[in-house]
């Protein structure tokens, strides 16, 4: 069984689950970024407010600047 789990290790460089857990929270938390931006952007016109379209764009360039590095993690 210890064989087992070396041979896991030296395969992925990491432990399966630990990788796995990581990166599914990973990906909620941006996707919990990104609605938040897109809520920011998409009541920006109802408040006639510039600066919610602003923090929204900024936080969707943060949400897309990390996905591509959370869906490397596997």
């Amino acid at each position: 069984k210890q064989t087992l789990v070396k041979d896991e290790k030296l395969k992925h460089g990491s432990y399966p689950c630990v990788v796995c857990s990581c990166r599914k929270k990973s990906l909620l938390f941006n996707d919990v970024v990104l609605i938040i931006a897109t809520l920011h952007t998409g009541f920006s016109r109802r408040a006639k407010s510039f600066e919610m379209i602003l923090i929204g764009r900024f936080l969707e360039g943060i949400g897309a600047g990390r996905t591509p590095h959370y869906s490397m993690l596997m």
